[in-house]
């Protein structure tokens, strides 16, 4: 199995309902597997749980959020799974991460690369990359 690709930590400013006290740490990660989506996306499920995410209320704040953003080139949607995640192109938190390990990626509905997509973007939000992620996976 390849290596894990691991952008460094990007710290965010909470918009909307998810707005609090602090800041995000993001991160994005391309890897192998040899689960499928749903499996993956139960296992992030799983992860959140673990940790004491409680989905309570939609896009509000939580101790940590492990989305499913891509699946190859393959499109995925179903009431409990939508691949590509349906926002991400808006998103400048997920994009700048993205960018760094797959810019070239390229988003099947909308026909652009994750770097087209970060430079078209007009989300005012600050993200900043703080360090490089700590060690290999």
């Amino acid at each position: 199995m390849a290596p894990a690709l691991v952008s460094g930590i990007y710290e965010t400013e909470p918009v909307g309902a998810a707005a609090g006290p602090g800041w995000f740490l993001n991160v994005a990660a391309v890897t192998t597997t040899t689960l499928g989506p749903r499996e993956v996306l139960q296992a992030c499920l799983q992860i959140e749980r673990a940790m004491g995410r409680v989905r309570d209320v939609p896009g509000g704040p939580r101790s940590i959020d492990i989305d499913l953003l891509a699946w190859e080139e393959i499109i995925i949607q179903q009431p409990d799974l939508v691949v590509p995640h349906p926002r991400m192109h808006e998103r400048r938190f997920v994009l700048e991460p993205l960018a760094e390990i797959a810019p070239e990626w390229t988003h099947p509905r909308l026909g652009r690369t994750v770097a087209e997509l970060r430079d078209s973007l007009i989300d005012p939000s600050q993200v900043r990359r703080i360090c490089d992620w700590p060690g290999d996976l």
